[in-house]
């Protein structure tokens, strides 16, 4: 039972992150986005059966295979994200369609390497998709936030002669 709720829970995280990522949010710089991601590492590590005690080198293989995957996805998915400052330094981010061929990608691969672990005999658990998940999510907010921090920079010491200042609303009379 444990892996079904692991597996609802890692569907319902990915429609939840997914859904607000194709909407323009304003990215957060503080210390949340390592709050989801470390939530299911811990999930993922409760679990004892990460690692096929019948087989354990070909499982640690599998699950080091799924760790670079989440963390390939996790980069190409950060860096497929449009990101662009307001003239007041808030700093915007939306995923498009290059990361929708991203997240296929990375689901593809995972999806052959269980394909590959049930072909030789691997028991797999979900832990081990868990934590590619957090992986995924950590990749995407660290590279996001530092891609944030250059934007806001940017945006500060770009700023042209007059921004910020109230303009006329009708035409000026001379």
């Amino acid at each position: 039972m444990p892996g079904l709720v692991d597996l609802l829970l890692i569907a319902l995280v990915a429609v939840v992150v997914t859904v607000r990522q194709f909407r323009a949010r304003p990215i957060d710089s503080e210390r949340r986005w390592r709050l989801l991601p470390g939530l299911l590492v811990v999930l993922a590590l409760r679990e004892p059966g990460m690692i096929d005690a019948h087989h354990p080198t070909a499982s640690a293989l599998l699950l080091g295979a799924e760790l670079l995957v989440g963390l390939a996805t996790g980069a190409g998915w950060a860096w497929t994200t449009r990101i662009w400052a307001e003239p007041d330094g808030t700093v915007w981010s939306r995923s498009g369609t290059a990361s929708v061929a991203v997240w296929a990608v990375g689901i593809g691969l995972r999806t052959g390497l269980f394909a590959l672990g049930t072909a030789v005999g691997v028991h797999q658990d979900s832990s081990a998709l868990l934590l590619g998940f957090a992986g995924t999510l950590l990749v995407r907010a660290g590279i996001l936030a530092g891609r944030g921090q250059s934007a806001r920079r940017g945006a500060t010491l770009s700023r042209a002669y007059g921004d910020g200042k109230t303009r006329p609303r009708g035409r000026e009379r001379v």
